[in-house]
């Protein structure tokens, strides 16, 4: 809206500098006047080219040039036969060339003698006679300049018949185009360009006469295998107009996108031809980049795009801090390389705004790197990927896939498509109430799927389709998930979904391939006994736990201590570990589970090993959210279907990850058949007594907790592991 409201801004053409032929003058017309200029000029030429050759072969003119010939041959003749005169008085005779050169020939006796006889007189008669020839030129030398001035008037003369031509040709022809322009665009550099364009055509009436405006070839360097000569442009190219930036057509301000940021696509740059085996330019090589074309609007640029090309980026920066842009031949060159005269353009005023998008990390490294970039660029939008999945967002979304199937091509998607494609936008986002916009992968969807139904002879993507499709997608990318489970099948890889087990709990881990992400359930064990160790993280002791993971212990260590650790001292040495983890642990999602293992193996109450458990847990005991929690259930699920579905297996999450999950159809199918189940909780303690079916007690006032209950049996066990644990300290400070 903001740029379809803003004025249009003017095209930009180059033309001839009379004056300077190394700087093209720049001269804006009004949108859409630009490409009438050029057409206007260039039938001008051909124009002026074919009304001069009429003039000069009417009848007029073919007679005011016989007069004047006829009138300057009489006076030749006349001088020629003065000449003569003076010349045969002094024993000589005259001999003019058609160039005007004059030779003399000596008399003897009457006659006039050959080059070859004179050679045969004698060696004494040919030095008098040189000497009598010297004489008389240095005689007749007023003569010869005379002649000379003759030659001259005539040719200045039949130039002047010839302007005379040319400037009612330009007349008739070029002064209709100049007022048409100059009313179109009012610039005083367009005057001038005409004013200096006429004088140049009538001092070059002869390339119009000669050939249609070519070069004679005499004076043509190419003749004699030279180059061409850059400041010797054919006087036609003169008349030439580069339309450097066409608005023709366009409503408001531009919007230009570019997507290959060169520094010739975005900057401009100065083309050159080969001729001859010579690189050539001139003003009309002059190219437009993409700043220049959204000049006076929007310039949007992909910053990863844009910093694989330093020289663009550092050639951006320097126009937006000058105001200007200079287009320069050689600017690709290094500072040490040996530069050339080259065009230099008139500079062009930038007036337009420069949208850069790109991540956190490129704003940040460049507001770092470059003071700069904040000085140009100070107003900073962050954008949403997603959006709320309201009635209005729904909308919204509907348009959204409407406009891909308009602007790929698409076949129709019906209500259960549109539907299907709504709910994926949520997948995307892994988030019921949100819809994603990343559209690209959307628009690959669509594009799949309806290749897919062309296939199928379907006159439209149908949500079925869509599911296939999405299928045969999710089938391509899995082979490593596949090699996995052939690992889980195999036993291979110890995970059981049956029965129980002390210290043993089933937790959950997303892996990522590639854009494929898979979750996979991995054994957590934990191991107690007596010492003074404490709880020891064997991740963390391998260097394979992150930073986060090492938090969420020490989170879990503080649980402990808080709930067990009030009146006495927690006196053990246990170890946690993820069981046949071989790559690095991150995250905290399985610090829930890695709490239940040690309170399982503390209490010696054994585990359900048909449940899984993914969640982080606080200090206090609240399971709080985690990622890839539909990735968790359905890797947990595909292990569980593939070892037998029992009716009671099933995955404990997070409270607060329900909005989450967008489960596929296949794992809810098992949920609505009881054959699966998904257990949310808020606090460890519900996850505990789905676990071990024990409830996990409360503690009372004198600080002991419910009898019978797990945490019961847990604050028992510590006190006995603190009571080996001094008896053990005495003996050993025994003498």
């Amino acid at each position: 809206p903001l740029a379809k409201k803003s004025a249009t801004p003017p095209d930009l053409v180059y033309v001839y500098n009379f004056q300077d032929p190394d700087c093209p003058v720049l001269v804006p017309f009004p949108s859409g006047q630009g490409s009438k200029f050029r057409k206007a000029m260039e039938d001008c030429v051909e124009e002026i080219g074919a009304t001069l050759e009429r003039r000069v072969g009417g009848q007029r003119f073919i007679k005011q040039r016989e007069k004047l010939l006829e009138a300057y041959q009489n006076e030749r003749t006349q001088l020629l036969h003065r000449m003569n005169s003076v010349a045969e008085h002094k024993g000589f005779n005259i001999d003019v060339d058609d160039a005007g050169s004059i030779t003399l020939y000596p008399l003897v006796k009457g006659r006039r003698v050959s080059e070859d006889e004179f050679e045969g007189l004698d060696a004494s008669l040919r030095l008098a006679l040189k000497h009598r020839s010297e004489a008389v030129a240095q005689h007749m030398s007023g003569l010869v300049h005379e002649l000379a001035k003759m030659e001259e008037g005539y040719a200045g003369k039949e130039k002047d018949l010839e302007r005379g031509i040319m400037a009612a040709v330009l007349d008739a022809v070029l002064e209709p185009v100049a007022k048409r322009s100059l009313k179109a665009c009012q610039a005083p550099a367009l005057e001038t360009y005409f004013k200096d364009l006429r004088e140049d055509l009538l001092k070059n009436t002869d390339a119009f006469l000669n050939k249609g405006g070519d070069i004679p070839a005499a004076q043509d360097p190419r003749a004699a295998g030279q180059p061409p000569a850059p400041d010797r442009p054919d006087v036609r190219a003169r008349l030439r107009v580069n339309l450097f930036v066409d608005n023709q057509g366009l409503k408001g301000a531009p919007i230009v996108v570019e997507d290959h940021p060169t520094p010739a696509n975005l900057l401009g740059c100065i083309e050159r031809e080969s001729e001859l085996g010579a690189l050539v330019t001139d003003f009309t090589l002059v190219k437009a980049g993409s700043l220049h074309r959204a000049n006076g609007g929007f310039l949007v640029l992909h910053m990863d795009d844009l910093l694989h090309h330093p020289a663009a980026w550092e050639g951006l920066l320097r126009a937006l801090k000058a105001g200007v842009s200079r287009l320069e031949d050689n600017q690709d060159l290094p500072d040490a390389a040996v530069r050339t005269k080259g065009l230099k353009p008139a500079p062009v005023k930038l007036e337009l705004k420069v949208v850069l998008i790109g991540d956190e990390y490129i704003y940040e490294g460049l507001l770092d790197s470059d003071e700069r970039f904040a000085k140009l660029f100070r107003i900073k939008a962050e954008m949403a990927d997603r959006m709320p999945r309201s009635a209005a967002g729904v909308r919204y979304y509907l348009g959204a896939i409407r406009r891909i199937v308009d602007l790929e091509g698409l076949p129709p998607f019906d209500r259960t498509a549109m539907a299907w494609l709504v709910d994926l936008g949520s997948h995307l986002c892994d988030d019921q109430k949100r819809l994603s916009l990343k559209f690209p992968i959307l628009r690959e969807h669509m594009i799949e799927a309806a290749a897919l139904a062309k296939m199928q002879g379907l006159a439209k993507v149908t949500g079925a389709v869509l599911e296939e499709s999405y299928a045969q997608r999710d089938y391509r990318s899995s082979l490593v998930e596949e090699l996995y489970m052939e690992e889980y099948d195999r036993d291979t890889i110890k995970v059981e979904t049956q029965g129980q087990a002390i210290g043993q709990v089933n937790g959950l881990a997303v892996t990522t391939y590639g854009t494929f992400e898979f979750g996979l359930p991995h054994r957590i064990s934990c191991t107690v006994g007596v010492g003074h160790d404490g709880i020891i993280d064997l991740e963390r002791e391998s260097d394979l736990g992150g930073p986060i993971h090492t938090k969420a212990m020490m989170i879990l260590v503080s649980y402990l201590t808080g709930m067990f650790a009030s009146k006495k001292p927690l006196m053990l040495s246990a170890s946690l570990f993820f069981e046949q983890s071989y790559a690095g642990i991150e995250g905290d999602s399985a610090s829930g589970a890695e709490l239940a293992a040690l309170l399982s193996a503390l209490a010696e109450v054994p585990v359900r090993l048909d449940l899984a458990f993914t969640g982080a847990v606080s200090h206090s005991g609240q399971i709080m959210a985690v990622g890839g929690v539909t990735q968790k259930i359905e890797g947990f699920f595909k292990v569980c279907q593939r070892q037998r579905l029992t009716g009671t297996q099933g995955v404990i999450i997070p409270y607060d990850n329900i909005d989450q999950l967008m489960l596929s159809p296949t794992v809810l199918k098992a949920v609505d058949e009881g054959q699966f189940a998904i257990y949310p909780v808020r606090r460890i303690e519900d996850a505990l007594q789905l676990l071990t079916g024990m409830q996990a007690g409360r503690r009372r006032r004198n600080g002991s907790f419910t009898k019978g209950t797990l945490y019961d049996l847990v604050d028992r066990r510590l006190e006995r592991l603190g009571e080996y644990g001094q008896n053990a300290f005495r003996r050993q400070r025994k003498p």
